[in-house]
């Protein structure tokens, strides 16, 4: 068997393993992480079907689609290197 032929199997997925109410919890690569809502607000008020239809398009990238959030296993692992930036809404007078 060529090194093409051969599969590789994943032995461990990313998931949402609970949603508490101060977080969620997310399994990553055998290591579990806690996203605190104050932190990461977009989950807070979010569905929960959505919060849990996660992907991991690329090692280490996490994505939300129906949330359309984005974020790196860096950011959830060290959050205060990536202070949360959000534009203000504009006002219906501008």
């Amino acid at each position: 068997m060529t090194s093409l032929e051969r599969h590789e199997t994943v032995t461990s997925k990313t998931e949402v393993s609970n949603i508490c109410v101060n977080g969620i919890w997310l399994l990553c690569h055998d290591h579990e992480y806690f996203l605190p809502y104050e932190t990461f607000p977009w989950f807070e008020n979010a569905p929960v079907k959505h919060i849990f239809n996660l992907e991991e398009p690329h090692p280490g990238h996490l994505y939300w689609p129906d949330l359309d959030v984005d974020l790196s296993l860096e950011t959830i692992q060290h959050p205060e290197r990536f202070p949360l930036i959000a534009n203000a809404p504009l006002s219906e007078d501008t």
